[in-house]
């Protein structure tokens, strides 16, 4: 696969998301929403921080399953119960991500939700990648 990151500079520097993300290969993999959940689908992490890693580790499960990368993430969509929250605990998110995914930043959203499936859910993830 081949994945390019582009970040104009008539844009606002992005700081933890690309921009664009070129992708090219041959398998596109279509990540469902993960949530804290674990094994016994029950959801783990007290506060959106223990969560977000939760959910980011299922994420990221999932598309290894799929023979992927965290490289290969071209879109993940992050859905917060509390957006004010989630951009006054983003230096300790992108921490995470980092240690998690590295530093090829998909492009991304976040978008701030009533309630998900899972009731105590604080945060879901969702995305999908390009594979060679």
């Amino acid at each position: 696969m081949s994945t390019e990151r582009i970040n104009p500079p008539g844009l606002a520097p992005p700081a933890g998301f690309s921009h664009a993300v070129v992708a090219t290969g041959t398998r596109v993999v279509f990540l469902a929403g993960q949530t804290a959940l674990d094994a016994d689908g029950k959801i783990v992490g007290e506060g959106l921080v223990a969560q977000f890693e939760r959910a980011l580790t299922n994420l990221l499960s999932a598309l290894r399953a799929a023979g992927g990368t965290p490289a290969d993430l071209a879109r993940v969509t992050v859905y917060a119960r509390d957006v004010a929250d989630y951009r006054l605990r983003a230096p300790e998110l992108g921490r995470i991500w980092r240690e998690s995914a590295g530093r090829d930043y998909p492009a991304m959203a976040v978008v701030e939700v009533v309630r998900l499936w899972d009731e105590e859910a604080l945060v879901e993830l969702d995305g999908f990648a390009v594979l060679p």
